[in-house]
């Protein structure tokens, strides 16, 4: 299986606080790969290392590398905005700007001039449908985002990652904020977009790693405890220390 992504001892510091140490971490093109473990250990700050949306925060240092088809996006000669595109995010909270549908899922196509040839109207159809919320929302295309409901705005934000044709989504605890039918249409979504994208989310519901994922890493206290495939690191776990959280001794 091609790695999309490969992390080499990495380590990152906010000022004199190491907050991730010596991670390495191969992350499969076309899968998901769940990030696991308790508040504070380092997921969310990894998650985005990937793309590096740390780098809006002062007095942040990263160490090691970070190699998307092989190339280190920490090099200086890498451009962030072109990174950013082709590693999108999703965030915890669904966050659509205050618009309509249309525009929400148009923005970054007409932002980095996707749309030169026309073609807008299908990007926008082809986003939705790929966010498999076409159907719900076609004929209120001009109504503004912010009427959706929070799964439905969840979907749209997808959406909006997805058309300017990024190469991995980044998911930051994107349905801690659904209820549970919600959270299983974005669950059943985040499977069909693995067929074309390398997705990596962070979640603290392990019953949602287990279900959506095909690896899952187990962070404690900025380290890497163990990767492995999803059925095996929850059904016979290398680690005590896995054991211990994925059965709720440890946490």
């Amino acid at each position: 299986m091609k790695n999309k992504i490969e992390v080499k001892n990495f380590d990152f510091y906010y000022g004199d606080f190491q907050a991730l140490i010596g991670l390495n971490i191969p992350i499969r093109k076309n899968r998901i790969t769940a990030l696991i473990g308790p508040s504070g250990c380092g997921k969310s700050t990894f998650l985005r290392s990937l793309n590096r949306m740390n780098d809006t925060i002062q007095n942040t240092t990263a160490k090691g590398e970070v190699l998307l088809d092989g190339k280190n996006i920490y090099d200086s000669d890498v451009d962030v905005v072109d990174l950013r595109q082709r590693v999108g995010m999703v965030f915890q909270r669904p966050n659509p700007f205050p618009q309509s549908i249309y525009d929400n899922v148009a923005f970054g196509p007409r932002v980095l001039g996707l749309d030169k040839n026309g073609g807008l109207d299908q990007i926008v159809r082809e986003s939705l449908e790929g966010a498999v919320l076409w159907d719900e929302v076609k004929h209120r295309l001009r109504d503004p985002a912010l009427n959706l409901n929070p799964g439905q705005q969840q979907r749209l934000c997808i959406a909006r990652t997805i058309a300017v044709k990024p190469e991995v989504i980044l998911m930051d605890e994107p349905c801690s904020a659904l209820d549970p039918v919600a959270t299983l249409h974005v669950e059943e979504l985040m499977r069909r977009l693995a067929e074309t994208y390398t997705i990596v989310i962070v979640t603290h519901n392990m019953q949602q790693a287990a279900r959506a994922s095909h690896w899952t890493g187990f962070f404690w206290l900025g380290r890497l405890v163990e990767f492995n495939q999803t059925n095996d690191l929850f059904s016979a776990p290398q680690e005590e220390l896995t054991e211990a959280y994925i059965t709720g001794r440890r946490g």
